[in-house]
């Protein structure tokens, strides 16, 4: 028989479940524009800025119902990412990331019917959804650690959270089509069912550790458990307590809990509430809406890839140092979205607009690279324990941004309410280039040392 490499295949499976989980989150921000009848926003002279053209939808919620429902995923992400990595390590990752995927899977096609039941019923099932969402990262994580070769797991890191740019544009594009040509419902529908075929080929192809899989060869194997067995002699990771009071009185973590939380305060800005500004202030129909919505995440992606792939040959040439490069790519990933927002308080011409939320998106991939990888650095030895603090920290932004939102298009429902949202990000983005220039640093620090 002949084997391909199992543990690329294993990081193709989990790219693409991440592309699912993230896709299937973010269809419903394009899709709640068809669903919903709107009015025309206003500015704060009380004239109409643009005139929506769209056909209205079946459902009459308020602003801020639509905001609770978005914000519900991240209530449930919150409570699954506490609550995943423990499950995973117990019982299975394997397991813990079908169940995930399954949850997103089931109650996506329940939407239309829960739609229909009630607006709180949609909240229930996005909050589900969440659940199922953040259990999938530490399970993730888990399964990388099992698999990828110490030589190798930057690679397979690439390629695994690759999928969750290309969940969402692929999700946003295929969802605004869909929407537009067949109807509101069959996004669910479609996305759906296509999204079992996944939970099928993961069923029967992925294990939890590379001594139970039968798809690989046993040069492959040996390859993988020697060196990741080498691995953990040399760092006496089984022996560490975890050194919580030395964690929470270092500035340089405290720089990055900072750094993360206002980033995704922007990030969370963009993958909610993008559809709903494009529609309402730049009147783009749901197919052009979701076109632009979906394109920028693409750049990113390759900026993302191209600026840390740069970064790490600078260090390894000895360019620069490791908090350089990580404050570098801080810097863009944090100043540039800052203008970018400043200027959109005063700019509505959609070209101008677009032109502006695709710079902003496409530097905010630098994060990758930035801040996000700076717990390595920090600490090699407790770097999971690190992500996971900061991570869910950084997860409340996503609960607060469309509340504060949906709450402030109903006080304001005009061009005014954005001002106030694009104003708001700007500062945070500066707070965050600014804690992480002063307090950030790319060195071990002296407790992630056993002896210390």
């Amino acid at each position: 028989m002949v084997y391909c490499l199992a543990r690329y295949y294993t990081a193709v499976l989990l790219s693409s479940g991440l592309a699912i989980i993230y896709g299937l989150m973010v269809n419903y921000h394009i899709t709640v524009l068809t669903m919903i009848n709107r009015s025309a926003i206003r500015n704060e002279e009380g004239a109409d800025i643009r005139i929506i053209n769209s056909k209205n939808g079946l459902f009459s919620w308020s602003s801020t119902m639509q905001g609770l429902q978005i914000s519900a995923y991240f209530w449930g992400y919150l409570l699954g990412q506490l609550q995943g990595g423990r499950e995973s390590e117990i019982y299975s990752p394997k397991w813990t990331m079908f169940f995930g995927v399954s949850l997103n899977v089931i109650f996506t096609l329940l939407t239309p019917m829960m739609s229909n039941i009630h607006a709180g019923a949609v909240v229930v099932g996005r909050v589900i959804e969440g659940i199922g969402g953040g259990v999938c990262f530490p399970a993730t994580h888990i399964l990388l650690e099992r698999w990828s070769p110490p030589e190798e797991r930057g690679l397979m890191d690439m390629i695994t959270h690759a999928g969750t740019a290309a969940g969402i544009t692929i999700f946003t594009l295929a969802s605004g089509i869909i929407a537009a040509t067949i109807g509101w419902k069959r996004v669910f529908y479609i996305e759906g069912l296509l999204s079992i075929i996944w939970l099928i080929i993961w069923m029967f192809f992925i294990t939890d550790f590379p001594e139970e899989q039968t798809f690989m060869s046993d040069k492959e194997r040996v390859f993988i458990i020697d060196s990741i067995n080498e691995e953990e002699v040399n760092s006496g990771k089984s022996y560490l307590k975890v050194p919580w009071k030395d964690i929470f009185t270092s500035l340089p973590f405290w720089s990055i809990v900072i750094a993360h939380a206002c980033s995704n305060w922007g990030w969370y800005l963009i993958l909610t509430e993008l559809p709903t500004y494009m529609k309402d202030v730049l009147n783009l129909d749901i197919k052009m809406n979701s076109f632009l919505s979906a394109i920028p995440y693409l750049s990113m992606l390759t900026f993302s890839i191209v600026l840390g792939g740069l970064i790490d040959l600078f260090l390894l040439i000895g360019i620069f140092t490791t908090t350089f490069g990580r404050k570098l790519a801080t810097f863009f990933a944090s100043f540039i979205p800052c203008i970018c927002f400043a200027l959109l308080c005063f700019i509505t011409e959609p070209v101008y607009a677009v032109i502006l939320m695709t710079i902003s998106i496409t530097c905010i991939g630098g994060m990758y690279s930035g801040f996000l990888s700076n717990h390595k650095d920090l600490s090699p030895n407790f770097a999971g324990t690190l992500l996971m603090i900061t991570n869910t920290i950084a997860s409340v932004p996503g609960i607060a941004v469309p509340l504060l939102v949906g709450w402030l298009n109903d006080q304001y429902p005009s061009i005014q309410l954005w001002r106030i949202v694009f104003c708001l990000t700007s500062l945070l983005y500066v707070v965050e280039f600014t804690v992480y220039l002063v307090f950030g640093s790319g060195n071990e620090q002296s407790w992630n040392k056993p002896s210390n």
